[in-house]
């Protein structure tokens, strides 16, 4: 299978690269995103591609010059920045006709959970139990409703998204953006209009697959923390958080 991938004291590094809103290579010891694909190599998977901007030369210098052992990094070109399904249709001839896992590139997953949803297979996502996310006191209740909860049905799929509720239950699963999908998301990227942001966003595309075009998403419930480099005063909790995390790729 492939992949489309809390105030900090910042290092003059970290500010650097910050400023310039590339979140994923923010150092921690190395670059955040590393972590991210060592992660996906230890869940078995070994093709992978990162979506960037035409910008971003800084993460393609960097994994052009890298030497992997374990994944092959390959890049696809999201030309203007209109959302996450623009940004996964710029990775559909990397993709071709296989099933294939999109995470964020900002968030670093546990390896069991990339594991199980790889060996799933097909349409599906992991749904993160609430109470394992504020355990660590890393998220906390008001972070928590940024995100969105997963309405599943009695068999386990996914009838709904709901974005950014307003409250949430103790026994939620919440999303953190960690899908594997079959080529049909790509006809409900392609279908969808663009949200009240302005973006095509994956949420849609999912919502629209399961309403228009029959696809099933499996819902895999997971307690796990997931750690979230959303913002800059996310840096330090998560450097703390990687401290002695060995990285192969």
């Amino acid at each position: 299978m492939r992949a489309a991938l809390a105030d900090a004291s910042l290092t003059p590094e970290q500010e650097q690269i910050a400023d310039r809103g590339i979140k994923a290579m923010i150092p921690i010891g190395r670059p955040f995103l590393d972590y991210s694909i060592s992660a996906l190599a230890d869940a078995g998977l070994r093709d992978i591609c990162l979506v960037i901007g035409p910008e971003h030369d800084v993460i393609r210098s960097y994994y052009d010059s890298l030497k992997t052992t374990r994944v092959g990094i390959s890049f696809a070109i999201q030309q203007v920045p209109l959302g996450t399904a623009d940004a996964l249709r710029a990775a559909r001839e990397f993709t071709g006709p296989d099933c294939f896992m999109v995470i964020n590139s900002d968030n670093y997953y546990p390896v069991e959970a990339l594991r199980k949803l790889r060996e799933l297979g097909g349409s599906a996502t992991i749904g993160f139990e609430r109470s394992e996310l504020l355990r660590s006191g890393r998220i906390d209740e008001g972070r928590l409703k940024a995100y969105a909860t997963l309405e599943i049905d009695p068999a386990g799929y996914l009838r709904r998204i709901n974005e950014k509720p307003a409250s949430i239950r103790a026994d939620a699963l919440i999303s953190m953006n960690c899908w594997t999908f079959t080529p049909t998301i790509y006809r409900a990227c392609e279908a969808i209009g663009p949200s009240a942001r302005g973006e095509y966003e994956i949420p849609s595309a999912v919502q629209y697959a399961i309403e228009n075009l029959g696809e099933r998403f499996r819902v895999i419930p997971f307690a796990g923390e997931v750690l979230d480099l959303s913002t800059r005063t996310d840096i330090d909790t998560v450097a703390r958080a990687l401290e002695g995390h060995s990285v192969a790729l």
